[in-house]
């Protein structure tokens, strides 16, 4: 977590001076001599910007960072995995993915089993969610019987798309030159599901689907304020006046658009941060949940609005600053599920946020481990698989601090109807608890 910010005052030389108050975050920001090249360029692309026309927003910082179309992490980088800068549950364990695949087909059955089924992925990192998602509908094909199924993937990165498609389908072309169609990437699995990649969320095709964002949310820009004696000021990033090649954390010196529109009247916490692509983009899930049914599962690092200061870079599995050698880090903040839930607004039915140790616990983990430690005799293996475990689980690591929301139909959590009579009652058939945010019971 990025340390707590103190505030002082401080001139930027300029022919008309403009008093910045510099937020005290560490200033750590220059290329090292072994990071060149497009990081270097993308720092030198920052302050070209910076110094044409003022300090940027930490959102648009964050933007430029991470999806630049020439320079940006996202864009260059294959930075999942061991070797990457983190890794995520489904490299963790494939039970994840199992779990997951369960939680959609039940989903998919409390609404009553729609002929199509449209699975639809937001920032499919390397493809081990969905592929472990389609091994659990392999399995269950008998369940899912004659539904039409297919799989839209919405990814912005060229690296990331060609690992999912050499992990997903042998069969994908790029559709580089046909500009009429928004699906650039298309192919088929080995069971002959259709694959198709997209940029953008609002380019999927309309119908009835399970939306998926996981870790996908806490990557999305933020907006940074922080109170003041004169009301709430946006943190910026500007360039240090003394050293042109760092970057550092400043408050602007009056309110932004940003400061009087996204912080809330009632807000009691001195430093928020607000990702307003996540709220607009919550708002088009639930739209699509209103109009055509599904649902959308978000599985993130999180709070329920509470927390303060997120906005931290990782490199190598370690922290890193997040102003230090831009393009060559991760970058993300814990997502504000509160913020979430109140731009999905009431068309929706919304439940969570839920610790990932009771969600994973509620689809039946303990039991999936006991099968696969009985059935396994190599140590080495029984020790990964306890390993996994632990760190999806322990609160410690990952079980408190990895959330799970939900966006739901309101008619799924319809109460049962009471059919009456003159000779006769009967009930219409139950609904089901909503898996993973329901203890279920196990007979």
């Amino acid at each position: 977590m990025v340390p707590r910010t103190r505030i002082f005052t401080h001139s930027v030389g300029s022919a008309s001076a403009v008093r910045w108050r510099t937020a005290h975050i560490k200033l750590l920001c220059s290329s090292s001599d072994e990071s060149r090249g497009s990081r270097s360029s993308l720092l030198r692309h920052l302050t070209s910007k910076i110094q044409a026309t003022g300090p940027i927003t930490v959102a648009e910082y964050m933007r430029e960072v991470l999806t630049n179309p020439l320079m940006g992490y996202y864009v260059r980088n294959d930075m999942l995995g061991p070797d990457g800068d983190f890794i995520t549950s489904p490299e963790i364990s494939q039970i994840f993915g199992e779990l997951i695949g369960v939680w959609i087909i039940s989903e998919w059955i409390g609404a009553g089993r729609p002929k199509q089924l449209q699975l639809v992925e937001l920032g499919p990192g390397k493809g081990s969610l969905a592929a472990d998602i389609l091994r659990v509908f392999t399995q269950l094909h008998s369940v899912i019987g004659d539904a039409s199924v297919s799989l839209h993937l919405v990814e912005v990165s060229p690296v990331l798309s060609r690992i999912q498609a050499q992990e997903l389908t042998r069969t994908c072309s790029h559709e580089v030159d046909n500009t009429d169609t928004p699906v650039y990437c298309s192919g088929e699995t080995a069971t002959g599901l259709p694959v198709s990649w997209y940029r953008r969320l609002e380019d999927v095709p309309a119908g009835f689907s399970i939306f998926l964002a996981h870790e996908f949310f806490d990557a999305l820009p933020v907006h940074k304020f922080e109170r003041t004696q004169k009301g709430w000021r946006e943190v910026l990033v500007d360039i240090h006046p003394e050293k042109p090649e760092q970057l550092r954390f400043v408050l602007a010196p009056s309110p932004t658009l940003a400061s009087s529109a996204l912080v809330q009247a009632d807000e009691r916490r001195s430093h928020v941060e607000v990702c307003a692509e996540g709220g607009v983009l919550v708002q088009q899930l639930a739209r699509r949940v209103a109009e055509h049914g599904g649902a959308a599962l978000i599985a993130d690092y999180g709070h329920d609005g509470t927390k303060t200061d997120t906005l931290r870079g990782f490199k190598g599995h370690r922290q890193h600053h997040v102003l230090a050698d831009p393009g060559s880090a991760d970058l993300t903040a814990d997502v504000d599920f509160r913020y979430l839930r109140r731009m999905a607004g009431g068309g929706v039915a919304c439940m969570g946020p839920l610790a990932q140790r009771a969600f994973l616990k509620n689809m039946g983990i303990d039991a999936r481990m006991q099968v696969l430690l009985r059935n396994c005799t190599d140590a080495s293996t029984r020790k990964q698989l306890i390993n996994s475990y632990a760190l999806l689980t322990d609160p410690a690591q990952m079980g408190e601090r990895f959330n799970f929301f939900c966006l739901l139909h309101h008619g799924r959590l319809v109460q049962p109807q009471v059919l009456t009579g003159l000779k006769l009652e009967k009930r219409s058939p139950a609904q089901l608890p909503v898996a993973g945010f329901t203890e279920l019971s196990y007979s």
